[in-house]
């Protein structure tokens, strides 16, 4: 008998040492942070199926040296399990087009994210772009579309993106980065589907805003290829649509639709912001000066932009800030920047967030998703955004906000 309790106790022991330490001792501090609201996310938490809520959230702490060392926290997590992404999408496009023209720069000295950038149509639904007055100079540029994108996400300038960069090159580079859970199969607000979503436009790139010096042309494209296969769950969603004047009874089906997972989000987001903690075959092939570009464009307010300039009382600061701001709903805390992108549509509400506050020593990722249809019918514009998505999101922004101040507060050393 004593002989098989030892036994017992040794294969315990051994089985533990199999384990990383931080495996074995590790407490869940997103769990902990929620476990002691009781008030403001109490409603969402007690049904996290029905709101189809996932969070993640990773505490970031620097060694001597400065740097970074990460600790993931998961509440709700199912990566295979579908949500609309919406515009979390715009931040793979935006990427991965500054990827694009950085090795586009080699053979084509001169080639910019500032170079003028002339989009022409070639197939049925496309539609062509020679002006735009928000830029310094008032041709379309991509810089001047990633900082719409990342400002107040706008959709008309990433379509743009989706047609230089191309759905095959998106998606084989997603890939390549290690998001294994996403597509990006069609433009947004415009009902791109096949055989559109495979056409891209005719684009060519200038040296000069009167359009004179030609850099670069790119001729329309076509993807003929299969899509991204990702075994997902729950892709028909609902209990009815409106298409057109019409409700259609039965879900609507997203199988060919746009797809990235919380965590893929979460991973493109370290690896925008943090990208040599990445190995070096998962990294985005940018210049320094690509990253501080989308690094500053990501925290940037909308009220702080003179090119695009956008009104407050249309933009407020915290407008695609839903994690602490809630959409408008509050201020950020001082000092505190939040670099990020959103995503709002068919109900779903996703916040993907570094937030950042120095004076406090506190860093670290937010990112989470939640769906308020009460009614169950897409595409009617009746969702609990006002009521339930956008204030959970704000308290739960809040909620690890201060438990990071807490924590920050507790480590720093006594004078």
């Amino acid at each position: 008998m004593r002989k098989s309790l030892f036994a017992w106790a040794l294969l315990v022991v051994l089985a533990g040492l199999n384990q990383p330490a931080e495996a074995q001792f590790r407490p869940n501090a997103l769990r902990q942070v929620l476990r002691h609201d009781t008030v403001g996310l109490a409603r969402v938490l007690a049904r996290p199926d029905y709101y189809r809520l996932q969070i993640i959230y990773t505490r970031i702490r620097r060694d001597a040296a400065g740097q970074p060392h990460f600790r993931t926290s998961r509440y709700h997590v199912r990566p295979r399990q579908y949500f609309y992404p919406a515009s979390t999408v715009k931040l793979a496009g935006v990427a991965l087009a500054l990827q694009k023209l950085r090795a586009l720069s080699t053979p084509h000295p001169g080639l910019s994210a500032d170079s003028p950038m002339l989009t022409d149509s070639a197939f049925a639904g496309q539609t062509r772009v020679r002006r735009d007055t928000s830029a310094a100079g008032g041709r379309p540029t991509v810089g001047n579309y990633v900082r719409k994108i990342l400002l107040v996400s706008d959709n008309d300038a990433f379509n743009r993106l989706y047609e230089f960069v191309g759905p095959e090159e998106l998606n084989r580079e997603l890939a390549r980065l290690g998001l294994h859970h996403t597509r990006i199969v069609n433009r947004l607000s415009v009902g791109d589907q096949e055989p559109g979503s495979r056409h891209t436009n005719p684009i060519r790139f200038f040296a000069d805003t009167a359009a004179t010096q030609l850099l670069y042309a790119q001729p329309a494209g076509y993807y003929g290829g299969p899509w991204p296969r990702l075994g997902l769950r729950g892709e028909a969603i609902g209990q009815a649509y409106i298409k057109g004047d019409q409700q259609i009874a039965g879900p609507l089906d997203f199988s060919q639709k746009n797809a990235f997972a919380l965590p893929d989000q979460q991973r493109l987001l370290r690896t925008i912001l943090f990208p040599e903690t990445v190995p070096a075959a998962r990294r985005l092939r940018l210049a320094p000066e690509d990253y501080a570009r989308l690094r500053a464009a990501m925290s940037q307010l909308p009220r702080e932009s003179a090119h695009p300039r956008y009104a407050p009382a249309q933009f407020p600061d915290t407008y695609v800030k839903y994690l602490l701001g809630g959409g408008g709903q509050a201020a950020l805390p001082p000092g505190v920047r939040v670099f990020n992108k959103i995503g709002q549509s068919y109900g779903f509400l996703i916040d993907n967030a570094y937030i950042q506050d120095e004076a406090h020593g506190v860093e670290f990722l937010l990112s989470a998703v939640i769906y308020t249809n009460a009614d169950g019918v897409l595409n009617d514009d009746k969702y609990e955004y006002d009521q339930i998505g956008f204030p959970f999101l704000r308290d739960l922004g809040r909620r690890v906000y201060e438990a990071e101040c807490r924590r920050a507060l507790r480590a720093k050393p006594a004078r």
